[in-house]
């Protein structure tokens, strides 16, 4: 009987598969490395076939771990980042760079080589810019296309297909070149409320009158919970399972998670607009819906029918959380690595050393975490960060007291940012946290005591997998909406209340980080 899914989710270093009966259930879990060339501190480059046979690989393990039979598969499902792949006409890779043997045809959700042509998009004033919050991303894929139709006109003219990287993997599980909503209306300013949501005067204001045809991208994508078409049997024999089987449209891998959380409340208009996910890992999103669509400055969105039918989807977030303090660790002499095993070493510490020194516990150290720019809500990627207070203590406890203080300051950003959403109308009482995240308990504590919120913690092995699941199950007919899988494959959640006591400590430490803010920018205007 066929009755269980596959989810595969495809992050910035790993590929993961995950397999799960209709109850929600995580039978099994496999993952793999992925390749990220790293050119400079503005580029990332992926190889789109390693990708590919990362989550093949993650798939048959994951399948084999689980104990069903590959006929007792329903459908599968895809998310990944909202990273670009170039394809040429015939399916082939095209090379943005060829290093050691290796073909990277994709760039990573967090290149930021088009940042000038993000300006210039924001310069045309055009209505699109209300849905990406009146400021183009680089992060978005028409800057990338911009960029690479001006600085590779050669790769430009070879071209004949281009995927988000969600997409990519539908189109290589079943041979479709069908797009997903879901990924057209998030990062390829595809207005999904217009029927056809492409905007040609827009296209032509930034120089990409030819970009339907040149990447053979479709006038309408398809509806998460639907599929966009079958397995393929050269597929199916890569992944180990049987074809014919309904994939999924593909997800951004944020909106999975926020699926994986929110979809137990998706029935019920009422509380679903009153919680929000937070799905955070390298980088941070906080994702909400509505009925109605809230615009706001640094506020993507309102995305229509991006995951529910009849919601708006609104986004914020935090481009380098687990990032940053992946970087502390990489960059100071006593980090060891940005291994799972050194975060748990400092963070065993840091809770030692509080315990010992209380609210005193690295206090005079203030950071502005935006060393990746800033997504909420200043909506300015060149934005840097800053870290006040140092000494010249180059101890183990010495990073410890940085680390603990970065934690600090991204919680301050979710706070800053939650009040941006505040102000479009949008008030949330509930965050459902998944991700990385919820394996570092400093970050758990904070997100409640700092944002004043109930924060909810889904008893799932991984969140970002079950949506997708979700989104597999409702498109292989075993439920029959979207709603009805998500509640149907719900996770209990444990729910963290803020601590009062410490109410007046973070609201000291939010006025110096808005003080910092405003110290940065005069130093900027100098």
């Amino acid at each position: 009987m066929r009755d269980h899914v596959i989810a595969v989710d495809v992050g910035t270093a790993s590929a993961r598969a995950g397999v799960f009966d209709a109850a929600g259930n995580l039978l099994a879990r496999c993952e793999h490395p992925i390749l990220l060339r790293r050119p400079g501190a503005e580029r990332g480059e992926h190889d789109s076939e390693d990708i590919w046979q990362a989550s093949c690989k993650a798939v048959r393990e994951a399948l084999a771990a689980s104990g069903i039979a590959a006929g007792q598969v329903a459908a599968l499902g895809f998310d990944a980042t909202c990273s670009l792949v170039l394809r040429a006409e015939n399916g082939s890779k095209i090379a943005l760079a060829e290093e050691d043997g290796t073909t990277f045809d994709t760039m990573s959700w967090l290149d930021h080589r088009a940042s000038a042509e993000a300006e210039e998009c924001t310069r045309t004033g055009h209505p699109v810019l209300a849905h990406c919050g009146e400021v183009m991303s680089p992060e978005m894929q028409l800057p990338k296309l911009m960029w690479l139709k001006r600085q590779r006109p050669d790769l430009w003219a070879a071209a004949g297909l281009f995927f988000d990287l969600a997409d990519f993997l539908t189109w290589r599980a079943t041979g479709s070149t069908g797009r997903s909503l879901c990924t057209l209306t998030a990062k390829w300013n595809y207005l999904a409320h217009e029927g056809n949501g492409w905007q040609p005067d827009f296209l032509s204001a930034i120089g990409l009158d030819d970009l339907i045809v040149r990447g053979g991208l479709p006038e309408y994508g398809f509806a998460v919970g639907r599929p966009v078409g079958v397995l393929s049997p050269w597929a199916a024999t890569e992944m180990g399972v049987y074809p014919g089987i309904p994939v999924a449209a593909g997800m951004v891998d944020a909106y999975a998670g926020a699926l994986g959380v929110l979809g137990p409340v998706a029935a019920d208009s009422g509380e679903f607009s009153r919680q929000a996910a937070l799905i955070a890992g390298t980088s941070s999103c906080l994702v909400g819906f509505a009925p109605a669509p809230l615009f706001g400055r640094s506020i993507w969105g309102p995305y229509f029918e991006a995951i529910f039918p009849g919601q708006w989807l609104i986004e914020a977030g935090q481009s380098a959380t687990g990032g940053l303090l992946g970087h502390l660790l990489l960059s100071h002499a006593q980090g060891g690595g940005a291994t799972a095993a050194a975060h748990q070493r400092v963070i065993g510490r840091i809770m030692e050393m509080r315990a010992e020194e209380g609210a005193a516990f690295g206090e005079r150290i203030s950071i502005l975490p935006d060393f990746h720019g800033n997504r909420s809500p200043f909506a300015d990627d060149r934005l840097t960060g800053t870290i006040a207070g140092l000494t010249l203590d180059a101890s183990f406890d010495g990073l410890c007291r940085i680390y603990w203080r970065a934690c600090v300051a991204i919680a301050l950003g979710l706070r800053q940012v939650l009040e941006r959403l505040r102000t479009s109308g949008f008030q949330p009482e509930r965050l459902h946290l998944t991700g990385g995240h919820v394996r570092n308990p400093l970050l758990v504590e904070l997100y409640a005591d700092v944002t004043r919120l109930e924060i909810a913690v889904t008893e799932s092995e991984d969140a970002v997998l079950l949506g997708t699941a979700m989104n597999a199950a409702a498109a292989g007919g075993l439920f029959a909406t979207l709603p009805d899988a998500g509640a149907a494959m719900a996770r209990p959640f444990t729910a963290l209340r803020p601590n009062p006591a410490t109410r007046t400590l973070y609201d000291r430490d939010f006025a110096r980080f808005c003080a910092m803010q405003r110290h940065r920018a005069e130093l900027d205007a100098l």
